[in-house]
């Protein structure tokens, strides 16, 4: 009997055998690339189906003024959370929460039925509320730390601080801009659990804290944008007019000093309507009119609009013709109350009346359109371009807020000599009111181009300096000459010409107004403005004015021109700007600087008697008997003339 086994049959068993070791091969290949590459992922699978983690919110940065006085802070809350599987009493702890949260116990119990992970019942909870919940220990009811954002002066600087939303993320202005910085880290808190999401017994919480945000310090000062604040919504009320603006800088190093809108907002509120006739019929708008309403009221008119900037315009006309020599002071000029340019009969505001023989700065003082027409046909159009792209009108500033807008102009082939003619007083073109004082701080801090901003650094935990902003200078469109030049010209307007009424007994002022007449023409609707900076002779502040559209009287030089010089005799001496007074100005009544008095803690009556003694003119804000507080502060330097406000409780 032939016990050998078939070909085969021997085949077979070596196929298979050979089959079964590349089986193997593969799983062992299979281990090794789960072990070695799949691990770390299933790790944490299995560490997710094994715990449940709570975001903890970290605590926000502040934003700072250069003084250090908080802007927007951050106070500690606390959030109010469900696990389902948890919940051992979905009605009892529905109950509980909607009576202790003030919520629909309906609704408060559908989020708590809900089969989900962590269900958040109510955010931004008082300390005092959280840890009365907290004493229950209601099984699957979480108490975590949680933050609340508040603005300690409401509506103060609104649209450049900007706001945060229910995350804690910035929507606009700076809280948005500089989001990276402020938000900070997330901490959680971790808990072991079974398959079903049950909390362990004797289980440990493993807590990894939050990392806070660092705080802004900006440029910003509290002062300074109070006494802007209110100088602004005393003009717009007083003169019925659609808005108003005003900004602050310091014109050497760009350093924004305030920034101020009316009508504003309250920060601590910012989906509150701020219009009674809107805030009536807010219930029968569309959702589209509603966000179209509430992003006009955020809106930032000093960076997101643009206006004609009519005579204020001037200041780059007579820079552009002086750094290019085809005037100087001296040059004769003749005002007939207009000029025909190709064939247009183009009017000096003046006209019918003239200004007639004039010299070049005696037609800046009087803000003759003719004088600057026949300046800028002069340089031609090629050049005057050349010279409003190094003066930035082309480009966005690079303001540290979000939504700059850029100017409108016209395309260099497109300037004929109608348009030259109408550029050269400030028409026919748009640019936004930062995009102007900008623009005029070239012409005044020795001819550069500087960067305006708010951020100046930031600082960690304990008060360090982590990071100094710096920024550069964008060009110098003029020579440091011709610089020194126009600041004797624009001081010469103060003293003497269309900007007299800005005149400070003491101080030595330079500016430009400007009434601007808005689209379409001969609608009746105007822009007063007033763009000045002091001291003269070595500018630290320089400001603009704007009143949009006001009632009554509407030109420039007598709407903003006592609006700036109200503002400047608060802010000049608060910046420990000097006064040097002539031999006939200390012969004037009230020009000397004083300390301001304290008036807080008393009785109105008592505060009003006390300022008569004084010597000083105070006015009351509010209806309560007892003043609150005052601004400017104890110890500020005025001038005598000026004004202390004094808020009641």
């Amino acid at each position: 009997m032939n016990s050998r086994v078939p070909l085969g049959a021997r085949r077979r068993a070596v196929f298979l055998c050979a089959c079964i070791e590349l089986v193997l091969i593969l799983l062992l290949v299979r281990l090794f690339y789960i072990q070695m590459f799949m691990a770390p992922k299933l790790q944490k699978a299995a560490y997710e189906q094994q715990t449940r983690d709570r975001l903890i919110a970290p605590e926000r940065g502040d934003i700072l003024d250069r003084n250090g006085t908080a802007l927007a802070a951050t106070k500690t809350v606390s959030s109010i959370s469900v696990i389902h599987a948890q919940v051992e009493e979905p009605e009892k702890v529905a109950k509980v929460l909607s009576e202790k949260l003030e919520l629909d116990y309906d609704d408060t119990l559908e989020k708590i039925n809900k089969r989900v992970a962590l269900m958040r019942i109510k955010t931004k909870v008082d300390k005092k509320t959280a840890e009365d919940i907290a004493a229950l220990k209601l099984k699957g009811v979480m108490v975590d730390e949680d933050i609340l954002r508040i603005y300690p002066y409401n509506t103060l600087a609104a649209q450049v601080i900007g706001f945060v939303g229910k995350d804690n993320q910035g929507i606009i202005g700076l809280e948005s801009k500089y989001e990276e910085y402020l938000k900070g880290e997330k901490g959680k808190i971790m808990t072991q659990t079974d398959g079903r999401g049950r909390e362990l017994k004797n289980s440990e919480q493993n807590r990894v804290p939050p990392v806070p945000g660092y705080d802004l310090v900006t440029s910003i000062d509290v002062n300074l944008q109070q006494y802007a604040e209110q100088t602004i919504e005393k003009v717009v009320r007083g003169k019925s007019a659609k808005r108003g603006s005003i900004i602050m800088m310091n014109p050497q190093n760009g350093e924004m000093l305030a920034m101020a809108s009316y009508p504003s907002f309250n920060l601590n509120e910012p989906y509150k309507i701020n219009n009674e006739e809107l805030a009536a019929k807010w219930g029968s708008m569309s959702q589209k009119e509603k966000n179209d309403s509430l992003n006009q009221m955020w809106r930032n008119f000093n960076i997101n609009d643009t206006y004609e900037p009519g005579s204020t315009f001037k200041v780059i006309t007579s820079c552009a013709g002086l750094q290019e020599g085809v005037v100087t002071e001296e040059s004769s000029f003749n005002c007939g109350g207009g000029r025909t340019v190709a064939g247009r009969y183009i009017k000096c505001w003046r006209s019918p009346r003239s200004h007639g023989s004039e010299t070049f700065v005696q037609g800046v003082q009087n803000s003759c359109n003719p004088v600057f027409m026949d300046i800028a046909a002069r340089l031609g159009s090629d050049k005057f371009y050349e010279y409003m792209i190094k003066f930035g009108f082309d480009k966005k500033t690079g303001v540290d807020l979000p939504g700059e807008a850029v100017g409108i102009m016209h395309k260099k082939e497109n300037i004929g000599p109608v348009e030259l003619a109408t550029m050269s007083f400030g028409q026919s073109f748009q640019i936004t009111p930062l995009q102007l004082i900008r623009a005029v701080s070239a012409a005044v801090n020795g001819g550069r181009l500087v960067t305006p901003h708010f951020a100046v650094g930031l600082k960690g935990e304990e008060g360090n300096t982590v990071k100094t902003f710096e920024y550069k200078d964008a060009g110098n469109p003029i020579s440091k000459e011709t610089s020194e030049r126009m600041k004797k010209i624009l001081e010469s307007v103060v003293q003497v010409g269309s900007g007299n009424k800005t005149y400070i007994p003491g101080y030595r002022i330079g500016g430009k107004t400007a009434t601007s007449e808005k689209l379409p023409r001969r609608s009746g609707k105007y822009i007063a403005s007033f763009c000045a900076f002091a001291p003269a002779e070595n500018p630290q502040v320089i400001a603009v004015v704007l009143v949009d559209e006001p009632q009554g009287v509407y030109y420039g030089g007598q709407v903003a021109g006592p609006v700036m010089k109200e503002l400047l005799t608060n802010s000049l001496p608060y910046l420990g700007i000097t006064p040097q007074y002539s031999e006939e100005e200390l012969e004037m009544k009230g020009v000397a600087p004083i300390e301001v008095p304290l008036y807080e803690g008393m009785s109105v009556g008592k505060a009003k008697n006390q300022a008569v003694k004084d010597k000083i003119t105070v006015e009351i804000i509010g209806e309560g008997e007892n003043v609150k507080s005052q601004f400017p502060p104890k110890g500020t330097i005025i001038n005598q003339n000026s004004k202390i406000l004094l808020y009641t409780d």
